[in-house]
């Protein structure tokens, strides 16, 4: 595993400058979040090209991994590079309409069918590519739902999905899109912790 030899790091800290919180959570119905949810789902429904710079932790097996990311996404598809607490690469994953690839720290290239597979193999730990760009965003992806949560704002602050219970803790404003900067995804024996530290969404 090549982020086997990576210490836990969890660094825990405040939103870059220039990213606006959201206020303190206001008291509605159900009715009312529902209906503030749809309208976030629409605001948030042009967004098909993202970039972003996260940091990432891994638990897993009894084992602690931690690193940072740096993706780029859009409707055809994903590049994804992974990093150590030292900002050394560990590996770079593409994912198109062929495939996925990633591409290790020695310069070896694998490929799979999906990107779940593909990283289980070589990193230990499953990255759920298949729903993370909408979890990301803070919307659910196109299979079936389980389980959904509303806070106060009309966000989502829990999804069960895919064999995930993705948890929100946090959302900030970044170019007019209210969006999470903090991320928690539980699987079997697998949690993943993804801490975004800047967004770039296209302006249209």
């Amino acid at each position: 595993m090549y982020l086997a030899r990576i210490s836990l790091v969890f660094a825990y800290v405040a939103l870059m400058q220039g990213c606006v919180s959201i206020p303190a959570t206001p008291t509605v119905n159900q009715g009312q979040a529902q209906s503030l949810y749809q309208q976030h789902l629409q605001d948030n429904a042009g967004i098909e090209t993202f970039s972003l710079q996260a940091r990432i932790g891994v638990q897993t097996d009894g084992k602690g991994f931690s690193g940072s990311l740096h993706w780029q996404h859009n409707a055809n598809q994903d590049e994804i590079a992974l990093f150590s607490p030292l900002g050394g690469q560990v590996a770079r994953m593409q994912k198109n309409a062929d495939g996925v690839t990633l591409t290790d720290v020695n310069g070896h290239i694998q490929s799979a069918v999906d990107a779940e597979s593909l990283t289980q193999n070589l990193l230990g730990w499953r990255l759920p590519l298949q729903g993370l760009a909408d979890w990301s965003l803070g919307q659910p992806h196109s299979t079936p739902i389980q389980a959904l949560s509303l806070d106060g704002h009309g966000l989502i602050s829990s999804l069960q999905q895919d064999g995930w219970l993705i948890s929100y803790d946090r959302y900030s404003m970044q170019n007019g899109h209210l969006l999470p900067s903090k991320i928690v995804l539980h699987s079997e024996n697998l949690t993943l912790k993804i801490l975004i530290d800047e967004w770039d969404i296209p302006t249209h």
